[in-house]
């Protein structure tokens, strides 16, 4: 049966090819259903990708289908009491995937997502992969505002839900959508059991009731189609509900196995984070790639060190995106130091890898540049110490087009000037989802993302790489003068007393903006005095008007609903400390 599910597939991309097989584009290119909304590549730069080797015929859940054939007795997937082998994955999703299409959910349905991470988070992703359904990428921060707006606006059929959840009832929260949202219809619990007297149903029950072999038969008859959306991601935008992001099968695909190739990882890969797994950076970056180079997802639920640090004994993840606070926290209950990372492949982080890495033991630490709407930036073994500290990386695939555009203009500035970065290429999108207004002023009239993100080339040795100078609206306004928060973020970080920083801006009657840092010490350390700060500031050369004014001590910062740092909420924390 699987060999019929597959042949669905690659007899579409069939009719794309010519006689020899060259990959010119001879008939349809592109989806076969353009859903409304969705803004798709343009027939000419598919036809090029799809010549170039970049996007082929492959869904994810044939990606999948095929680690899993190559793998099939290696751990692929484990939380604290439990391990799946791929075979088992592939089974359970086989039955999840027709489990959900027995519910009468359709292929380019669009499901909320709203579950930590967890065993089941997974499962159901790659059961929606398999069932041409379209996962909307939301958290379980996310309330009525943000469910409803993006219910409404993606038409949403289903919400998947927790049903362990001691602090919040998301079934019933389900239940309160559902009767404002009119297409929502269906709640499914992922974890836990289903109420009684409620038509929620729970995912082990739907998975309970499949027979495995006719399962296959109905995905048999399902046919995925590689142009098409894989799923929802969600902007990361400070301020206002998020933009829905559509991402691409084949893209996506692309995108991790180009991950895979740039770190060399492979089925000995075990990788962990506690960052949401449903972000892109998570998906793409970390736990994908593992899952489909052949090695194992730890899913940790918890960032309690109690929790966190004896599942990372107990499976030695060689693969991490854990924030600096998170380590701090191991640290200081003692976890860190009962950490195995020998045979680490890498910690990911935005900031500050050297810092990182003398925290794990000289474990290698790469620094990471992307975004959501597609470009990723990494930095490897083969790159020298002054770009791994400097940098926010190179791009690491080489059919990405990156420009520096002179601010509010399309002007292309030459190297080491300070812009706007901008993006084209197979894996960044060309529009947010039915946002034809947003559209208009994020994207150049040829076709690049305006990320938002000032940003500068820099040669090092023989290679180019991108140097961050903030986001283009991260400034404090000081009398007139301009202070670029991410400039001075950057230097304080170099602070021994300093594990983490946010400088913001604060109200002031004289200069109408002061900056303020906000700071996280390591371990065992006391934060820096504004004093002391100014001199080591001054030491380094700063202009005396960039220094902070004021310094707030904090164990942990506010987060946005979509997971990142909220500036505007310190913004007004320190706004009405000083009223």
């Amino acid at each position: 049966m699987e060999m019929a599910f597959d042949h669905a597939e690659a007899s579409f991309h069939e009719l794309s090819k010519d006689e020899n097989g060259s990959g010119s584009v001879t008939g349809i290119i592109g989806p076969k259903t353009r859903m409304p909304g969705v803004v798709y590549q343009e027939d000419r730069r598919l036809d090029e990708f799809i010549r170039s080797g970049v996007l082929t015929d492959e869904t994810l859940a044939s990606g999948f289908r095929d680690v899993a054939s190559r793998f099939p007795d290696r751990i692929a997937l484990s939380e604290p009491g439990c391990a799946y082998t791929f075979r088992e994955l592939n089974e359970i999703t086989d039955k999840a995937a027709a489990a959900f299409l027995g519910l009468g959910l359709r292929p380019l349905d669009r499901i909320i997502f709203q579950v930590p991470n967890c065993k089941e988070l997974v499962v159901a992703l790659i059961a929606c992969f398999k069932a041409g359904l379209i996962p909307i990428c939301t958290l379980t921060a996310h309330r009525a505002l943000e469910i409803g707006y993006i219910g409404h606006h993606a038409a949403a059929t289903a919400h998947f839900v927790p049903g362990d959840d001691p602090k919040f009832d998301f079934v019933a929260f389900s239940n309160g959508m559902r009767s404002e949202i009119p297409s929502l219809n269906r709640t499914v619990v992922l974890r836990g059991e289903a109420p009684a007297g409620s038509d929620a149903v729970a995912l082990e029950t739907l998975i309970a009731g499949q027979d495995l072999e006719s399962a296959r038969q109905t995905l048999a008859d399902v046919e995925l189609d590689p142009f098409q959306v894989a799923v929802f991601q969600l902007s990361g935008g400070t301020t206002g509900v998020p933009k829905i992001i559509p991402r691409f099968n084949n893209e996506y695909l692309y995108t991790m196995r180009t991950v895979i190739d740039f770190h060399g990882l492979d089925e000995t890969t075990v990788a962990l984070t506690p960052a949401p797994m449903v972000h892109n950076a998570p998906m793409i970056c970390i736990w994908g790639p593992s899952l489909f180079a052949g090695g194992e997802v730890v899913a940790a639920a918890s960032l309690d060190p109690a929790v966190l640090g004896p599942l990372i004994v107990a499976r030695r993840p060689n693969w991490f995106l854990l924030p600096i606070p998170i380590l701090l926290r191991l640290q200081e209950t003692g976890w860190l130091d009962q950490m195995d990372l020998s045979e680490a492949k890498g910690f990911i982080t935005t900031v500050g890898a050297a810092k990182l890495s003398a925290m794990v033991d000289g474990a290698p630490a790469w620094p990471i540049f992307g975004m959501t709407e597609g470009l990723v930036c990494f930095c490897n073994e083969s790159d020298s110490a002054e770009a791994v500290n400097d940098s926010v990386g190179r791009q690491i695939d080489p059919h990405d087009e990156l420009r520096i555009l002179a601010f509010d203009s399309d002007e292309e500035l030459p190297d080491g000037a300070i812009g706007e970065l901008a993006i084209r290429g197979p894996c960044t999108i060309r529009g947010y989802y039915d946002a034809p207004e947003r559209n208009a002023e994020a994207f150049t009239v040829d076709g690049f993302y305006r990320s938002g993100d000032m940003m500068r080339f820099q040669t090092i040795g023989d290679r180019r790489y991108l140097m961050f100078e903030g986001r283009v609206k991260d400034v404090v306004d000081r009398g007139g003068e301009k202070i670029n928060c991410e400039e001075v973020e950057r230097i304080c970080l170099e602070h021994t007393n300093v594990a983490a920083i946010a400088i913001v801006a604060m109200p002031d009657a004289a200069y109408g903006q002061r900056a303020c840092a906000y700071i996280i010490p390591p371990a065992g350390s006391q934060a820096p005095t504004v004093q002391q700060l100014a001199e080591f500031l001054g030491a380094r050369g700063m202009a005396k008007f960039k220094w902070p004014e004021r310094i707030e001590v904090v164990s942990e910062f506010p987060m946005t609903s979509s997971g990142k740092l909220s500036k505007p909420k310190l913004r007004e924390m320190i706004a009405e400390k000083i009223a």
